[in-house]
């Protein structure tokens, strides 16, 4: 048999398998990370090689840099993740990988890597979208959460409302119209002085402050579940500039805690109208800016006040990881979905 059609017999023997173990890659940015995920619930090992201290200088990723430290990391992750772990190659039922979306060449890092291993191993190679990932992390939090849910989907690269009609089922109830969340911390973050990554920082910076300073800036689309960032990082802009322009003095941490009661406002009272309106009672949120301690704290509070059921991953679990993808693998496989052969390529943007 081809390694196509071996891959497939096996494939299909997993649906009805007892215990599913997947490896799973994730190098979408400037995180490499492997682990071994045990029926997308029980994380036997997650390894994440962080590159902060490296784009950090640069205020901010370069995906140069990221790309040739993938390379420089991988087999060291993988090693360590077995290590872990306590299993061998050939424990493996499963190669997972997500192969968009992120940076192009630091996604070609982690597809190709995967693809060898599947390859060698006579795997099955799964194709995991990065933002499916990111919602499969509340299945590690919590092993008792099923779906339908609505999830809040907020990261450096995604803003969106989703409905999660099944574990392989999703609906896109609204989204970002410019930035993303994550962008636009980060851009606020950089005006202000603050180091990459700009959103944990903010989130430090803003409980010294008071909310007391007001921004040239109005609320956009409050009729819908669309989100717009782009005229609050404008705004924000503005004001440094115009105050260092005429020498005035200005409270970082006030601007850091007025800014981020405004985003947050925004996230809170869009994601409570789209509960409403389709009458859900369980909220996920997902991706790197639901770590923001300020976000956790008032969407907890708009849910115990409208009687929904809030699910946040624990912190290691929101940024970039691979057990989030080999979480959502196991449910891939299920549902007879994402199976890919050698031709697999990286994608920078992919859909809902």
């Amino acid at each position: 048999m081809t390694y196509m059609e071996e891959a497939k017999v096996k494939f299909d023997a997993l649906k009805g398998k007892e215990s599913v173990l997947i490896l799973s890659v994730e190098s979408s940015c400037d995180e490499t990370s492997i682990a071994l995920v045990e029926n997308g619930r029980n994380v036997l090992a997650n390894i994440v090689s962080s590159q902060i201290d490296i784009h950090k200088l640069y205020g901010g990723v370069v995906p140069e840099i990221a790309s040739r430290n993938h390379i420089k990391n991988i087999s060291g992750v993988l090693e360590e993740a077995l290590a872990v772990s306590g299993k061998t190659l050939q424990d493996i039922d499963a190669v997972a990988v997500t192969y968009g979306a992120g940076l192009m060449g630091a996604l070609l890092v982690g597809v190709n890597f995967a693809k060898t291993l599947a390859y060698a191993l006579k795997l099955p190679l799964i194709a995991v979208s990065h933002v499916h990932g990111h919602i499969g992390a509340n299945y590690i939090s919590y092993p008792d959460l099923k779906p339908p849910f609505l999830c809040l989907m907020v990261s450096g690269g995604h803003t969106a409302i989703v409905q999660v009609e099944d574990y392989c089922r999703f609906k896109l109830v609204g989204s970002t119209v410019d930035d993303s969340v994550g962008e636009c911390f980060d851009k606020v973050a950089r005006v202000l002085g603050l180091a990459y990554p700009g959103g944990p920082n903010i989130d430090r910076l803003a409980k010294e402050g008071e909310n007391v300073v007001k921004f040239n800036y109005k609320t956009p689309l409050k009729d819908t579940c669309n989100f717009s960032f782009s005229g609050l990082k404008t705004a924000v802009v503005n004001f440094v500039h115009n105050k260092e322009q005429k020498n005035e003095e200005y409270c970082k941490e006030d601007i850091a805690c007025s800014f981020q009661e405004l985003v947050t406002d925004e996230l809170c009272t869009k994601t409570m109208k789209a509960c409403k309106d389709l009458g859900e009672t369980k909220l996920v949120i997902a991706g790197g800016v639901g770590a923001n301690s300020r976000l956790r704290e008032k969407m907890g509070q708009y849910c115990q006040e409208n009687g929904v059921q809030l699910f946040v991953p624990v912190l290691k679990y929101c940024t970039d990881n691979a057990a989030m993808i080999g979480a959502i693998a196991y449910y891939y496989i299920l549902a007879d979905k994402g199976l890919a052969d050698l031709s697999l390529t990286a994608r920078p943007t992919v859909g809902i």
